[in-house]
């Protein structure tokens, strides 16, 4: 008796819990909490050119989600100061800022803020180190940056134990040379 029991209550849970699933489909959803109202935020993307720049470099922004407005503020860790946005020739929103000079190798976010606080936009910028030399102090009058490049290919090429073998050898054949003609000059011609 005491398992037909148990088995009838497992039924009856068994029932139970797939009873709101089943209802909850035939019945449609209504909502509980009136909808919030619609925003009028606005959000967009920021175009970043070019959107790779070194350090020290300067990058063109442009934003079209401020509608109608003439001004907008924009910001990166990667900046020198703030960008300001001014109207562009056709439509949107343009700045210009400067990648800071110790900007460290990474991709940065770019946010900019409508003056009339309803929009705003996001983008990325992307700063990389080049790999050129740059000059060494003091630079060597007449050699520019490349002077220390010239001295290093200079000092690969002086010479070396190879060239002065072949010096001490071509001295030795040389005081031979004179040597065997002085001789021949000392001789008395025989008649």
């Amino acid at each position: 008796m005491r398992s037909l029991h148990l088995t009838f209550c497992a039924a009856v849970a068994a029932g139970a819990i797939s009873l709101p699933t089943s209802a909850a489909l035939a019945v449609p959803a209504v909502p509980a909490v009136p909808a919030a109202p619609v925003s009028d935020d606005r959000t967009g993307t920021v175009s970043v050119s070019p959107s790779r720049v070194s350090p020290g470099g300067e990058v063109e922004l442009r934003v079209d989600v401020c509608g109608k407005g003439k001004s907008a503020r924009g910001n990166s860790e990667a900046f020198a100061s703030e960008a300001r946005f001014e109207p562009a020739d056709g439509k949107g929103l343009v700045a210009h800022a400067r990648i800071r000079s110790d900007a460290a190798p990474d991709e940065y976010e770019v946010w900019v803020t409508c003056k009339d606080g309803h929009g705003k936009a996001t983008g990325t910028v992307t700063v990389v180190h080049h790999g050129r030399p740059s000059p060494v102090a003091p630079v060597r009058a007449g050699g520019g940056g490349t002077a220390v490049l010239a001295e290093k290919a200079a000092a690969d090429e002086g010479p070396g134990t190879r060239h002065a073998v072949i010096g001490l050898g071509l001295g030795a054949v040389a005081a031979v040379a004179v040597a065997f003609r002085s001789a021949r000059r000392r001789r008395p011609a025989q008649h």
